[in-house]
């Protein structure tokens, strides 16, 4: 019995002793590291729209937007949502969308796609104000 405590004392002294090293560099990879197979190129839009504009309305906006994945093979991936931050800072802009492209090639071809174009068509007599923003995803 003194044995097999004295053992598994040896061996939980052993463990501890083990040099375990964690890897707690959290850098975020500089441009040179990120491929182009992961670079993602963001194109954020958010409106806020005018307070005549009915519910209605806003949602032709919002299936107007969602339909230009399906019209313009450029666009590599599509999200959108309504506002819900509890913050209170988002300044009456309401819907967020975000759109993927893989290169800045593609994003000049979407914005003067004639789908583009007549989703713009649709938005603006509703739109109040918008703030577009576009980034390299790190």
């Amino acid at each position: 019995m003194k044995l097999t405590i004295c053992f598994l004392f040896t061996l939980l002294l052993m463990s501890s002793c083990t040099n375990t090293t964690v890897n707690t560099d959290l850098e975020m990879p500089n441009e040179n590291q990120v491929t182009q197979a992961t670079k993602q190129l963001r194109h954020v839009v958010m409106f806020k729209f005018k307070t005549e504009s009915t519910p209605e309305d806003i949602q032709k906006v919002e299936e107007a937007f969602a339909a230009l994945p399906t019209q313009i093979p450029e666009i590599k991936d599509f999200e959108w949502g309504l506002n819900n931050s509890p913050e209170g800072l988002n300044k009456d802009f309401t819907h967020c969308f975000l759109v993927t492209f893989e290169t800045e090639e593609a994003r000049t071809v979407y914005l003067p796609h004639p789908a583009h174009q007549a989703f713009v068509e649709v938005l603006s007599p509703h739109l109040e104000d918008v703030m577009v923003m576009d980034y390299w995803a790190k």
